[in-house]
């Protein structure tokens, strides 16, 4: 086996100094495939800023029991990112992506066909798992077929299909409401989100398996076939299938070594610090409770759908700045915009929610803060702490290592969403985006002290700075 992935000489074949034009196409095509699963997490997350206030009215729910439909869903997701490490060891990258877009699926038609507050929290938990699988795997997967020069562009996609996922349920919830009475307009909504996740169950079985995972299995010949088709030659494939596997001689040691290794420590605490940045950032109260925001501004309903759409919009527009800039300015320069913006912006807007908001004026200055919010989060913190969390694992832990962020994205994901509309009636509006504002200030203190600059930087060479004790900020420096 190790002769067939060490030479091509003497082979039939390819010849392995030709460079492959198709490959960059390829590579892309796989990416924004893969990245569909995000597309799925997008409809999700939008989908019931237009449920909750129909589906209440109709069962009489309890601001309480809104919270729960939304964080039942976060708590699916929680566990689903508790075993996405499991299921991409066992069955691969590829049939964990196919699983997750099954468990969307199934879980919305659920939701639609609810007939009670539990019915709902039942079909949510079932979308969360889908949710959590494919929060995973997805940047994992991009993470590990991309080039190192594309890796940042590339893995922008999953957050960018998010957002357009986000802003096609806002935009399809306001033209539903329209349409359809308050009784049935909820199901619709929910049902627009089933359709899309069971065909991605169909696509996703086009995807090619990761290289690293068939490595990990003893499928060389395959990983190395897998690999040619990804890269613009075949001796750059050879050369970065025999960088992989040096790395997959380690075995994963998961809480081993994170039990004995400081080193590894450093980079699963990171993980997590990103993952408690990006959401205490205050993203999900826009993305959960858009209309309430609104309403809180005094805007009628129409304008509080049609707001909410244009939110959505806006989000997924400003994320075309992380791919086509995380490659080339870095990541934290982008940290720092989206971090200093959404701090700017929150302030202001808290300050404008602890004055009357009664005239037109004050309305629309409310609704732009909320868009340069969700605009400067869509360019840098949504995308790229997924990002940096895929590269800065070491190969010896990386599922360990993607399991833990992922589960803790998820579960401070769970307390906003369980905790915001109580906090906003305890607190007030202006209040509770002071609490925000703080937030994103210190996030900044902490890009500046812990976060390395990983533009460029192929991770194995991220791996070894790891494991010999280099500072976290200095990881992405020159030795």
């Amino acid at each position: 086996m190790s002769t067939a992935v060490s030479s091509g000489a003497g082979k039939s074949g390819p010849d392995f100094g030709q460079v492959d034009p198709l490959a960059a196409r390829r590579v892309l095509t796989f990416c924004v495939l893969a990245a569909l699963g995000g597309l799925m997490c997008g409809m999700d997350i939008g989908v019931i800023s237009g449920v909750l206030k129909p589906f209440g009215i109709q069962f009489n729910v309890s601001n309480f029991g809104k919270e729960w439909v939304v964080a039942a869903m976060l708590a699916g997701a929680f566990v689903g990112a508790l075993t996405g490490g499991f299921f991409c060891q066992k069955i691969g990258r590829k049939s964990t992506l196919t699983l997750a877009a099954g468990a969307f699926g199934l879980g919305a038609l659920f939701c639609a066909m609810s007939w009670s507050l539990g019915s709902m929290v039942c079909g949510r938990f079932v979308v969360g798992l889908g949710l959590g699988l494919a929060s995973f795997t997805a940047p994992l997967y991009l993470s590990e077929i991309a080039p190192a020069d594309k890796r940042g562009t590339m893995g922008t996609l999953w957050q960018l299909m998010i957002t357009l996922g986000i802003f096609l349920t806002f935009f399809t919830n306001g033209w539903i409401s329209g349409v359809a009475t308050a009784e049935h307009s909820w199901r619709f909504m929910l049902l627009v989100e089933a359709i899309p996740a069971l065909v991605f169950c169909v696509l996703f079985f086009f995807l090619p398996r990761s290289p690293r995972w068939l490595l990990m299995k003893g499928r060389w010949e395959e990983a190395l076939a897998g690999l040619t088709l990804l890269r613009d030659t075949p001796q750059q494939a050879e050369k970065e299938l025999q960088a992989i596997r040096t790395q997959l001689q380690a075995k994963q040691e998961g809480f081993s070594l994170f039990r004995d290794n400081p080193n590894f420590r450093r980079s699963v605490m990171l993980g997590m610090l990103l993952m408690i940045i990006q959401q205490f950032a205050g993203i999900n109260i826009i993305m959960y409770y858009a209309p309430k925001v609104l309403e809180e501004a005094h805007f009628s309903p129409a304008g509080q759908m049609w707001g909410t759409a244009l939110i959505g919009f806006v989000n997924f527009v400003m994320t075309f700045v992380a791919v086509l800039y995380s490659d080339r300015l870095g990541r934290k320069p982008l940290l720092y915009m989206g971090f200093g913006g959404m701090a700017i912006s929150m302030g202001l807007l808290a300050f404008l929610l602890s004055l009357p908001t009664e005239s037109h004026f004050d309305q629309m200055a409310i609704l732009v803060l909320i868009i340069i919010f969700v605009g400067a989060f869509a360019m840098s913190v949504g995308p790229l702490p997924w990002v940096i969390c895929s590269e800065i694992q070491p190969a010896k832990g990386r599922n360990f290592g993607m399991t833990v962020s992922t589960a803790t994205n998820m579960c401070c994901n769970f307390l906003i969403g369980l905790t915001f509309l109580s906090i906003l009636e305890a607190l007030g509006p202006s209040n509770t985006f002071w609490l925000f504002t703080g937030f994103n200030v210190a996030a900044i203190i902490l890009v500046y002290f812990f976060v390395p600059e990983t533009k460029d930087v192929p991770m194995e060479k991220l791996d070894e700075r790891l494991m010999r004790g280099v500072r976290l900020r200095d990881l992405g420096r020159a030795d």
